[in-house]
């Protein structure tokens, strides 16, 4: 066991300097109801993604979004742990890449994105910074977790309230991909596993904290919504975000061509049930409310190549080719280099050369944001920022959708 490195004790804080000219002003947005906008954070975009804290802001959908989701901490034996330790604390801003445009030191207590959450927080005061656990990747350690709720909970709120960072995060999000079922593993901790999870920890941070959970969207007869009572956490979670996107895509190399993110289902969809609508139906005929139930919306497309057919259905060779991984793509690239020319199920689609890419646009939005609503939905949600384009259109049409 590799001795832990003692750490240096947190220096008193320096005085504040006195407010310049050029300052950002603390921003108050427009008044949104009760309907949320909440978008993911990727904890790794800061990377060959270059996307950072700063281009929250500088796109202008910091001004237009609730929450925002910070993705992800691990879940490793069982407890909450940290995902990387230096996009998350330890890597210094310099003054250009910072939110207020101000340079971290060396000897600062915390850096990181962390850092730049708070100082985002700062300039907008309404936004709350929620701390995701789990995701396809890290849900793993939830199976053990379940076997031990409380120690679990335990673990989670010592490090959400972490005295270096306290002060950033408003409360924990559970990304548990997916409980009772298979994801990149497969848990089998039986039905009440995941409403004991989330008691635990609601018990553990408390009535004001934020408590919420990324769940799965597969409205299947049997499927995975059937897995688990996600109706028996309700009352302890403030909102399910259900993702309803990647219904379908090159996972399945040789087609059929299908949206990935399909709002309602059509003729010849690949899968009954695999569908927005019939993931919402499904939930509410559970009994969890409609208000704390959040649509999901891909900022991405899912495409293949070695397709013929225009119009969905059609077969395939393979993935298409993907700046970061084969068969995805950010819309804002996906906007200029395969333009949107057609629509089924609320989404859209285009094939270009042989490749044939399903996404939304600020249109398809629109429409799913109008569903939200006619549905009495608490708001949406999406994955992620750094798919958008610079100036935030796809966030900007879902504040704009929602009113």
């Amino acid at each position: 066991m590799v001795a832990p490195r003692p750490r240096p004790p947190l220096r008193p804080p320096r005085p504040r300097r006195p407010p310049r000219p050029d300052d950002p002003a603390p921003t108050t947005p427009p008044p949104t109801g009760d309907k949320k906008v909440v978008g993911y954070f990727a904890q790794w975009g800061v990377y060959a993604r270059n996307y950072h804290v700063k281009n929250i802001h500088t796109s202008g959908s910091a001004a237009k979004m609730t929450h925002i989701m910070y993705a992800f901490g691990n879940t490793t034996g069982g407890r909450c742990t940290i995902g990387d330790s230096y996009a998350d604390y330890e890597k210094a801003y310099t003054a250009a890449d910072s939110v207020d445009g101000v340079a971290d030191t060396w000897d600062q207590p915390l850096r990181g994105s962390f850092n730049q959450l708070r100082k985002l927080k700062k300039m907008y005061p309404h936004l709350k910074v929620i701390w995701s656990f789990g995701g396809w990747t890290w849900s793993g350690g939830f199976t053990q977790a379940a076997q031990n709720p409380a120690a679990f909970a335990e673990s989670c709120y010592n490090l959400v309230e972490d005295p270096r960072w306290a002060d950033v995060f408003d409360g924990i999000d559970i990304d548990w991909e997916y409980p009772n079922a298979c994801g990149l593993t497969c848990d089998a901790s039986g039905p009440n596993a995941y409403k004991n999870v989330i008691s635990a920890l609601r018990s553990k941070f408390g009535s004001s904290a934020l408590v919420t959970s990324a769940i799965t969207a597969d409205g299947s007869n049997g499927g995975k919504i059937d897995a688990t009572d996600y109706a028996g956490a309700a009352s302890n979670l403030n909102w399910f975000m259900v993702m309803t996107y990647d219904y379908f895509g090159a996972f399945n190399a040789q087609g059929p061509t299908a949206p990935h993110s399909p709002l309602y289902s059509y003729t010849g969809i690949p899968q009954q049930g695999f569908n927005s609508d019939a993931a919402i139906q499904k939930l509410k005929s559970k009994g969890i409310p409609s208000n704390k139930l959040l649509l999901g919306i891909g900022f991405y497309g899912r495409g293949w190549t070695g397709v013929t057919q225009t119009t969905p259905g059609g077969t395939a060779t393979g993935p298409a080719p993907g700046t970061y991984e084969q068969g995805i793509e950010d819309y804002k690239v996906l906007k200029n280099s395969c333009p949107a020319t057609s629509t089924i199920a609320g989404t859209a689609y285009a094939k270009c050369g042989s490749n044939w890419w399903s996404y939304d646009t600020p249109a398809t939005i629109g429409g799913k944001m109008t569903y939200a609503k006619n549905q009495g939905l608490g708001g949406a949600f999406f994955w992620e920022l750094s798919g958008d384009t610079s100036n935030g259109e796809l966030v900007g049409a879902i504040k704009g959708g929602l009113g």
